[in-house]
């Protein structure tokens, strides 16, 4: 076998081997959520990489390494999952650099995370003033999780009831057909709306549409000539 052609099947190799690295141990393994799933990457992928090209080394030892390294992992994965403290000192924990919006220094320093970086990771989450953060959180990944402060935080959709409900226009026509569910939201009910209609000399079956405006106002559009009252 020439060179040529053993580095096209060992890169062929390598490549079925990590594709089947990943699979078995997950997606995190992409991710990179934890240390040993970090370390492993980097040791895979140069294992792989070696093997693609560096025809010194017998074909066989990158193969044993391969499947070590997986055997490695693998093991290291459930034995996290079935035993909580042991996957602490594998995975590694998260870090509470702030809690009820005080800086936790000791944490920093423990973490070896400086000010600086949470400056950075905090903009990165559009925040730019650490008065607005409640809790922040270093994960595992070396990804920084941010809850703020209530008064800084954006409104829910459950919050939007609190509203006044005629901020928001309102379908009560579509395509011929009345929309039952929506009669009760509005002034309008089944009643006054067919009242409506009559008074403008048109049946539920012309209208394209009908929308109650925010200031009450009945909008519609015909299916027939698609003009607006």
């Amino acid at each position: 076998m020439s060179e040529s052609v053993e580095i096209v099947f060992r890169t062929l190799t390598s490549f079925i081997l990590l594709w089947v690295f990943v699979h078995l141990l997950g997606k995190q393994t992409i991710a990179q959520r934890t240390y040993h799933l970090y370390i492993a990457s980097i040791t895979m992928g140069t294992i792989a990489g070696n093997l693609a090209f560096n025809i010194k080394i017998k074909f066989l030892y990158f193969i044993i390494a391969i499947i070590v390294m997986g055997t490695i992992v693998y093991m290291l994965n459930l034995l996290s999952i079935r035993n909580p403290r042991f996957g602490k000192w594998i995975a590694g924990e998260p870090a509470t650099l702030i809690q009820k919006g005080q800086l936790l220094e000791e944490s920093m320093e423990r973490m070896g995370y400086s000010l600086d970086s949470l400056k950075q990771g905090l903009r990165g989450k559009d925040i730019f003033n650490i008065e607005e953060v409640e809790c922040a959180i270093l994960e595992t990944n070396g990804s920084l999780s941010v809850l703020k402060k209530e008064q800084y935080q954006n409104a829910a959709k459950q919050d939007l009831p609190l509203l006044p409900s005629a901020t928001v226009p309102i379908e009560l026509v579509h395509d011929g057909k009345i929309l039952y569910e929506n009669l009760s939201k509005h002034p309008y009910d089944y009643e006054s709306l067919m009242a409506e209609l009559k008074k403008r000399n048109l049946a539920v079956f012309d209208i394209s549409y009908a929308v109650v405006g925010t200031k009450g106002n009945l909008y519609i559009d015909l299916i027939k000539d698609q003009s607006t009252e």
